[in-house]
């Protein structure tokens, strides 16, 4: 990561000489400030959603269910489709996308959940501490009133609002691409039961906060790998790869019995939702698991970082 993409020292209310909490901002009455995690919260966020990279990351996933209904109206003329409809997968969601463009919405989730956007997330979330170690900026966000388990814990909660702005920006992009392109109307569910738009709307908005609670197991994996180096590249690179290996194990029959521990084998369960009535059998599993990711590697993150020399 290079100095143009990490924000100076001052900018940071723990980086500051004077320890005065970061007041509300503009347009706060006088004297009524923050405390100091909330405002190092907030620092955090725009930091992080003003960085070009995280724009570009952004603009990726809002890109891919544009492409994904532009190939959808050219393969059907805009037509309804003939094919199959009911499965949890994709192609199953795709095939009616041209149906109805609320369908779009779950295409889309289901194109990007198995790369896409926890790639995105393991970019953010590789940087959130080995960037600042490269930037020389780690030392100075330690100065009271942050410490360590605080300065910790924000960077987790910046990376877990990333995952659901990364999951809102494809939920959306989506939603408005399949408004323009095919009709609106009420949802045949994988079941083969009828709903109403506005229904399908609130499931499509339920099935945007389980893929982002899906993406909060590699959210802390990729922290816990920020804490164990100094190059936030290096962070950035070993979580994108211990990614695609887990995902490359979960494709090996011969190692099923590893399968339900992997952090991506239910991450699929959310077209469950799609059901009449809903199964919520693997959805419980999936945010079990992630839940159970989420408390091992943060503990194994705040373990090494509480040890962690920032002074070399």
């Amino acid at each position: 990561m290079s100095r143009a993409d990490t924000p100076d020292a001052a900018e940071r209310p723990g980086a500051q000489r004077d320890p005065a909490p970061v007041t509300a901002g503009a347009g706060a009455p006088a004297g009524r400030r923050l405390p100091p995690s909330l405002g190092l919260f907030r620092s955090e966020l725009l930091i992080t959603f003003r960085r070009g990279r995280t724009l570009v990351l952004l603009g990726v996933l809002a890109a891919v269910p544009v492409l994904v209904g532009i190939a959808v109206r050219i393969e059907t003329g805009g037509g309804p489709s003939r094919g199959p409809g009911g499965g949890p997968g994709g192609p199953a969601f795709l095939a009616q996308v041209s149906n109805n463009g609320l369908f779009l919405v779950f295409t889309a989730l289901a194109v990007t959940l198995p790369f896409f956007l926890p790639m995105a997330v393991g970019v953010v979330a590789g940087d959130a501490l080995a960037g600042e170690s490269a930037a020389g900026t780690l030392r100075y966000l330690l100065v009271a009133p942050a410490g360590r388990t605080r300065l910790l814990l924000t960077k987790y909660a910046t990376v877990t609002v990333f995952c659901l702005a990364a999951t809102l920006v494809v939920a959306v992009s989506a939603l408005a691409v399949g408004a323009l392109l095919f009709p609106l109307g009420d949802l045949v569910t994988i079941s083969g039961t009828r709903i109403g738009y506005g229904e399908g709307l609130l499931r499509a908005l339920l099935i945007a906060l389980v893929v982002a609670a899906s993406l909060t197991g590699i959210a802390a994996l990729g922290l816990f790998v920020s804490t164990l180096t100094g190059s936030g590249i290096a962070a950035m690179a070993a979580t994108v790869g211990l990614l695609i290996t887990v995902q490359i194990l979960d494709q090996i029959p011969q190692l099923h019995a590893i399968h339900p521990y992997l952090f991506t084998h239910h991450w699929m369960s959310f077209a469950d939702l799609m059901r009449e009535p809903v199964y919520w059998d693997a959805l419980v599993r999936n945010l079990g698991l992630q839940a159970l990711y989420a408390a091992v590697f943060g503990s194994a993150a705040w373990a090494r970082f509480a040890a962690k020399d920032i002074t070399a």
